[in-house]
């Protein structure tokens, strides 16, 4: 029989040489016998405790070493934290970072289901939705890049990023879980603290091979024209460090720039339509922080003065509107001081020629289509152009009823209030004595149901008029509403 002896324990050391493999050869995962103490018999069971207590601090000391936040899991949580890594949160976009967020996207990393265990570790998968979502929300933007310009896709990758950033605090907040310090902040104080904390603020590649993108459950929808005066928290810096301020959503980019380049297809489009394209002022926009939209305006008005002028020759209209378009864009792409303006198209490809190509594919009007002539009138537009009818182009009876009762209301009651008070005002004319207008009369002889819709056509002769007008005389119309 073995002799007995009493022993004693020095934890530290234990620990230090287990973890090292010097003093006790433990493996570092796996489960751990009793073996692993051949020369200790126990004799009291508060022995074999202690000893069983020093083989569970040892297996969570290998397997688990403090992090920076001092939390070690417990047994039964599966591998470590480290073993699944998140590379989150993500930096704020940036005019220094925004490139780098469209290019280097498909090489940093998503985390789709199955790169977690199916049941555990909830914090990170949290950290990883929010950064698939933020990621996918930058996809959106950098999408839209060649139509919205620069500073509108910086304007959508920055709301993406912090919409990403309280989506993700709330649900981190609606668990029973460790809340991520940042989300205990408010405000700009958040948003800086996600900033700081983020591994890779410059959104530089991380992955050696391309990742599939990992769609996001939540919807983001962004419209341009509400990017330009000081919605967002961050403050932009533009050239010569100025302050560029975003959009209230209550104005709008209302410019189709870049005019379509002209073609054999289009000059003709060009010429007949031009008194019904519009020309815009610039005195209606701030002093600063709109020089672009100034810039943009300009160009148009050059450019239609250009073609005004094309229009009148006989011989050689296109090569002249073509010739004057060529430009005003390269005219565009240079700054006072002869530097690139900062327009996508102006750095595009290697030579003029793949710069005015940008412009012509982004071009929301390309056959010089989007014209008022479009425009389908109905008999509310009377409530603006009542006042010029009765001017310019009478009808011969008053439109004060129509007005009075059918403009007050909200657009989609005022289609039927017209049709009504059309054929009210029908019946009283075609049963007055009064001597109406010849135009009037002839309609009165017809049946009653012909009347109506004669009446109606003289009605909407005159709108359709009045609205013409009104388009010319407001020709040169603001391109911030």
């Amino acid at each position: 029989m073995p002799e007995q002896r009493d022993i004693t324990f020095d934890l530290g050391t234990i620990m230090q040489g287990a973890c090292s493999g010097t003093l006790v050869q433990y493996p570092c995962k796996g489960q751990l016998e009793l073996h692993h103490f051949p020369s200790i018999l126990f004799i009291f069971d508060f022995s074999y405790l202690y000893c069983l207590l020093v083989e569970m601090h040892y297996i969570t000391s290998c397997l688990y070493p403090l992090g920076r936040s001092g939390f070690r899991p417990h047994l039964s949580a599966g591998p470590p934290m480290t073993d699944y890594p998140v590379q989150f949160p993500l930096a704020r976009p940036s005019r220094n970072n925004l490139m780098a967020i469209c290019i280097h996207s498909d090489h940093r990393p998503r985390y789709p289901n199955s790169y977690f265990p199916a049941s555990g570790f909830g914090q990170q998968k949290r950290r990883a939705s929010a950064v698939n979502t933020a990621e996918s929300w930058f996809s959106t933007c950098c999408q839209g890049n060649e139509m919205w310009g620069r500073e509108a896709t910086l304007c959508c990758a920055i709301q993406a990023w912090e919409l990403s950033v309280q989506s993700f605090c709330q649900e981190d907040s609606s668990v029973k879980d460790r809340l991520y310090s940042c989300c205990r902040k408010e405000g700009r104080d958040r948003l800086n603290c996600f900033h700081k904390d983020a591994p890779n603020p410059n959104y530089g590649p991380t992955e050696v091979l391309p990742v599939p993108p990992v769609p996001s459950g939540a919807n983001f929808n962004f419209e341009p024209s509400t990017c330009q005066r000081g919605t967002l928290t961050t403050n932009l810096k533009g050239n010569k460090g100025k302050k560029v301020k975003t959009l209230s959503t209550s104005q709008k980019i209302d410019i189709n720039f870049p005019p379509g380049r002209p073609t054999a297809d289009n000059i003709e489009s060009i010429c007949q339509n031009q008194k019904l394209r519009p020309l815009y002022s610039v005195k209606c926009l701030p002093r600063s922080d709109y020089e672009w939209l100034t810039r943009q305006a300009k160009t148009i008005n050059r450019i239609e003065k250009g073609f005004k002028q094309c229009c009148k020759k006989k011989m050689g209209m296109l090569s002249c509107a073509d010739r004057k378009w060529l430009e005003e864009f390269k005219k565009f792409c240079t700054g006072e001081n002869g530097e690139q303006v900062d327009f996508h198209c102006c750095s595009a490809g290697d030579g003029e020629n793949d710069q005015y190509k940008c412009f012509q594919d982004i071009s929301p009007d390309p056959h010089y289509n989007m014209t008022s002539t479009n425009e389908e009138l109905s008999l509310s537009k009377l409530c603006d152009t009542h006042k010029i009818i009765k001017n310019k182009f009478p009808v011969g009876f008053p439109l004060k009823n129509f007005v009075t009762h059918c403009c007050p209301l909200p657009e989609q009651h005022q289609s039927s209030c017209f049709q009504e008070r059309l054929k009210e005002t029908s019946e009283k004319l075609c049963l007055a004595k009064k001597v109406s207008p010849p135009a009037v009369r002839r309609c009165c002889r017809a049946p009653t149901q012909d009347s109506l819709q004669c009446i109606s056509k003289i009605l909407m002769d005159a709108v359709t008029k009045a609205n013409s007008f009104l388009h010319q005389k407001k020709r040169k119309r603001c391109p911030l509403s």
